[in-house]
């Protein structure tokens, strides 16, 4: 089974979200950054983030604000893009400086066993992504074999959701069909929706279920629960069996209990997020990111999150098959020993 929807499709959907964040910001750094300003050449940064509504933009804006607030960088930048996959790739292409991925798709496209290997980094494992299973709550759907026959929201291109889901599928014993192609009988038919797009479709009934992998709560996904909802499915069972076939990317991991108002507690599959760059990215911008997710992480994290996931300084360094920059291993040995 092909385990990807149209992952390597063109990356037309990619927008600056904004440019030249307001110069001047200050900030008093805190002892672990007095070091990071000692250059002179002027460094525009450009962070990669994901779709609106959800963690990945939110996160980068905050980094970004907090590059230019510690004057880590004259100007910021931030790409909306379709997610993961796609991030790789501005990195690869030189689009973006720093990028946010799921460490599954870091190691598809930039891992040992990719086509580029070598060529990127982590700079630190930032929090984790949750898998989102959604369904109306006036469905009958309870578990991830009622999906035979139906039609779910499967991601974007270029997004991690798009390449966790038919893996989840394939495990599952799944059989899909791309929507448009063949006669759909029992197969669970595919659309490529975004998370936005997605909502609104299983708000409207036009698909049964949307997958989604971000942080808890996702807030476009909370937003519509309060007018629709929702309910989420244990995706926990396959857990074995990802790992099995595809590594030890995948992690058991709990949405607690009124994440989303009135939902109970449901075990799903987490992910790593990998704060990215590439490998030639120069040392000083490289230690100086390190030292701002050391120090000053309590502002990288976005402002619906129920803070279960996010920035853990013993978790930083497990960044899974993707090295740390060779300035970025330095300062976590300079910082922790």
């Amino acid at each position: 089974m092909n385990t990807s929807w149209g992952i390597h499709t063109p990356f037309s959907r990619r927008t600056l979200l904004r440019a030249g964040l307001a110069a001047g910001l200050t900030g008093i750094l805190a002892p672990a950054m007095t070091s990071c300003t000692t250059g002179t050449d002027r460094k525009d940064i450009v962070v990669a983030g994901g779709e609106p509504g959800g963690f990945y933009l939110e996160f980068a804006t905050l980094l970004a604000d907090s590059l230019q607030r510690h004057r880590l960088a004259d100007t910021t930048s931030i790409l909306s893009t379709g997610g993961s996959l796609e991030n790789v790739g501005t990195l690869l292409r030189g689009e973006a400086t720093l990028a946010v991925a799921l460490a599954d798709a870091a190691s598809l496209e930039g891992g040992p066993g990719s086509k580029n290997p070598g060529q990127i980094a982590a700079l630190g494992k930032v929090y984790e992504n949750y898998v989102h299973a959604v369904v109306r709550r006036d469905s009958s759907i309870t578990s991830l074999a009622d999906l035979a026959g139906r039609t779910v929201a499967v991601g974007m291109p270029g997004s991690g959701t798009s390449l966790i889901t038919p893996r989840l599928f394939e495990v599952a014993g799944l059989r899909t069909r791309i929507e448009g192609t063949s006669k759909r009988g029992s197969k669970t038919t595919v659309r490529d929706l975004g998370l936005n797009d997605g909502i609104a479709a299983l708000a409207a009934g036009e698909v049964d279920a949307l997958f989604w992998s971000g942080g808890v709560p996702t807030a476009a996904i909370a937003k519509a629960h309060e007018e629709t909802g929702f309910a989420l499915l244990d995706l926990s069972e396959l857990l074995p069996g990802l790992r099995q076939k595809y590594g030890a990317f995948y992690d058991k991991v709990l949405i607690p209990a009124g994440s989303y108002a009135g939902i109970e507690a449901v075990w799903t599959v987490g992910v790593a997020n990998l704060l990215l760059c590439r490998m030639d990215l120069d040392d000083e911008t490289a230690g100086a990111t390190v030292k701002l997710l050391v120090g000053h992480g309590d502002e990288l994290i976005p402002h619906s999150s129920v803070g279960v996931q996010f920035l853990s300084a013993d978790s930083l360094i497990n960044t899974a098959d993707i090295p740390l920059h060779p300035a970025a291993a330095a300062a976590y040995r300079a910082l922790h020993g």
